[in-house]
């Protein structure tokens, strides 16, 4: 409260932006940040859709709405949780998250010091705090019906690629839904683009009720389809010059990301490192080299292939 009565009076034209750890649930602190000065409240990530319908027919209209709509889930209420700092000295709210509620677990009892415990569900062991990830595309309609202005895409300390991939996704989603909004289908190339990065299981969060936010505690780690093996830093004449991001060999098949969110899928029939020489693999961390497409890659197109799809 003290920083937004400061900045209101220091900087009065700067917008002010108040964050879901304000844990912004309900219409009548949404009309308090409103009066302070806030332009834009982020919602508390717990809402569901019909919270937050409530809360846009309860708050002036210039109040501009913020949601959620993808990415990690906070097993804390609005992500204000305290675990990281206290363990490590690196604070959540900071964005310096370790995110501990991913850690495996062991448990220990009072009267057997130096004896761990498994947590087991499997032979693997349990990830007690481990909450699912969010993904909003299949259901985007509604968010926006329900009256959000903005949707949220969490971006912190993630790839260019993440952002890239996820940003140009839900584009598509919104344009689809602004061009039928009565007759909403996500398109398949939105679902097919939000496997390809980095992510956990995904769930509908607690849009739906509290039963959407689920928690996969068999597993702890990331599922991780596709990888990024170079950036195109120029194309001309059929032939895409690019640096390198990650291994790829000759013949494998490769996907083409362009910053348009277009997909080009081809398999390059040579390759060649800077000097113009013949070679049957990229090995070298951010190598030049250049690969044949008969699509026209604009530059910062993201190349990307199957992981696993190559050994050594």
């Amino acid at each position: 409260l003290g920083v937004l009565a400061m900045a209101k009076h220091i900087a009065p034209e700067m917008e002010l932006h108040v964050s879901t750890q304000a844990g912004i649930a309900n219409y009548a602190a949404a009309s308090a940040a409103y009066d302070l000065g806030a332009k834009r409240v982020v919602l508390a990530r717990e809402l569901s859709l019909n919270d937050i319908a409530v809360i846009r027919d309860n708050t002036p209209p210039e109040l501009e709405l913020e949601a959620f709509v993808h990415g990690a889930m906070c097993m804390s209420v609005s992500g204000r949780c305290l675990l990281s700092h206290y363990l490590t000295g690196r604070d959540a709210n900071r964005g310096e998250c370790t995110q501990p509620c991913r850690w495996k677990w062991q448990l220990t009892e009072e009267h057997r010091p130096g004896r761990a415990f498994e947590v087991g569900e499997t032979e693997e062991g349990s990830y007690i705090l481990n909450a699912d990830d969010l993904c909003t595309a299949p259901f985007i309609d509604l968010i926006l019906q329900a009256g959000v202005d903005s949707l949220k895409i969490e971006g912190r300390a993630k790839t260019f690629y993440y952002v890239a991939s996820t940003t140009s996704a839900y584009r598509r989603a919104v344009n689809a839904y602004l061009d039928a909004p009565d007759a909403y289908m996500c398109p398949e190339d939105v679902l097919e683009e939000l496997t390809r990065t980095s992510h956990r299981h995904y769930s509908t969060g607690f849009y739906f009720g509290r039963e959407g936010a689920t928690q996969n505690t068999k597993h702890g780690g990331y599922i991780r389809e596709w990888e990024v093996v170079g950036v195109v830093d120029e194309w001309r004449e059929g032939t895409a010059f690019c640096t390198q991001r990650g291994k790829f060999l000759l013949g494998e098949a490769l996907e083409a990301l362009a910053p348009s969110g277009k997909v080009v899928a081809f398999t390059p029939e040579w390759i060649q490192n800077e000097s113009g020489e013949a070679i049957c693999a990229t090995p070298h961390a951010m190598m030049r080299f250049s690969i044949p497409c008969t699509a026209a890659l604009p530059e910062g197109t993201i190349l990307r292939r199957r992981a696993n799809a190559a050994e050594g």
